[in-house]
């Protein structure tokens, strides 16, 4: 049994809001952005499970919860797994699980407390969904696969009709057999989602990266192309955009967190840009074992040029809270 938890005090420079009273005031607010508890366990050593509830915010405006965190399931999955047969840590899993992408870069990134990461945060991903999945690890630790069969429309949808998602990410590690331990942890990535809104109505993802991982700094740069069609009446809208991020940090848990992220939400409208930029330094408390804490302060920006109808710049300033085990 686990527990992730992340907390925040969030105050927002910009834009302002009006109050009951007609005054113009800084949103400021207390928050938690995720209460899991992480249940998993092994039947047998070819077996094992995962079941996690996720606690949210209902913002549904016609739900008589709105405004209260609500109990709901991110996680809930059987999984079989390959060691006998193939590499340790192949397997198969069926249920609602981690998609390919997402919670792989997470485990590089790190800062999901903070904010998704940039697939996400723009709408083109989730973290997990219902689906068949296998995943295969490559000898001597030159990469991986992971293949899968999803609904397509997220943990917290149900499913809308007979389309279903196929995601598939390829990494490799070229240099892990290198004499040079420095080049260990680079790794380049490809990702696929080919799914449908409905029958002929493209949703398409493709994503190229590279991560670096080493003791004193994580980095990643990751490229992104998307196509969207919601009916076939429609016509058919291109994103793309790309994220570059590090995380440098020191012997005695001080970090820096360095992000920043560029979207052209329809390429037909080239001059509408949305960028982010994150700054942030963090702590991260010694802790023994699995478990993990941290104090991050950041400043989030974003911009949004030429949008229509238009959009202020945000600026926010942040201390976030993780504490995981």
């Amino acid at each position: 049994m686990g527990v992730s938890l992340f907390t925040d005090y969030t105050y927002t420079k910009s834009p302002e809001v009006i109050d009951a009273d007609g005054n113009s005031v800084n949103p400021s607010q207390f928050n938690i952005g995720r209460s899991y508890i992480n249940i998993t366990g092994n039947l047998s050593h070819l077996v094992a499970f995962r079941v996690t509830p996720d606690i949210s915010r209902e913002t549904g405006t016609g739900s008589t919860l709105n405004g209260s965190l609500t109990f709901r399931i991110k996680y809930a999955f059987g999984q079989v797994n390959f060691d006998d047969w193939l590499t340790a840590g192949s397997w198969t899993r069926l249920g609602i699980q981690q998609t390919p992408w997402v919670d792989f870069e997470e485990n590089i990134y790190r800062y999901r407390f903070q904010g998704t990461v940039f697939t996400e945060r723009e709408g083109f991903l989730s973290s997990s969904d219902g689906g068949a999945s296998f995943h295969y690890n490559l000898p001597s630790n030159y990469g991986d696969l992971h293949a899968g069969v999803y609904n397509g429309e997220n943990y917290n949808r149900q499913e809308a009709n007979d389309q279903k998602a196929f995601q598939v990410r390829g990494t490799v590690r070229p240099f892990a057999t290198s004499p040079v331990a420095v080049l260990h942890g680079v790794r380049a990535h490809v990702f696929y989602d080919q799914d449908h809104y409905v029958k002929d109505g493209e949703r398409r993802r493709v994503l190229g990266s590279v991560t670096f991982e080493h003791p004193y700094l994580n980095a990643g740069f990751d490229y992104l192309r998307a196509t969207d069609q919601l009916s076939v009446t429609r016509p058919e809208a291109d994103a793309n955009g790309y994220s570059i991020w590090a995380t440098p940090r020191s012997p005695s848990g001080w970090e820096l967190l360095l992000r920043y992220d560029h979207l052209k939400p329809n390429t037909l409208l080239d001059s509408q840009v949305r960028t982010r930029a994150i700054v942030g330094v963090a702590y991260w408390f010694r802790l023994q074992g699995p478990a993990s804490s941290a104090l991050l302060f950041d400043y989030d920006g974003a911009t949004f040029d030429e949008f229509l109808p238009a959009r202020p710049k945000e600026q926010r300033f942040a201390v976030h809270a993780l504490y995981q085990f």
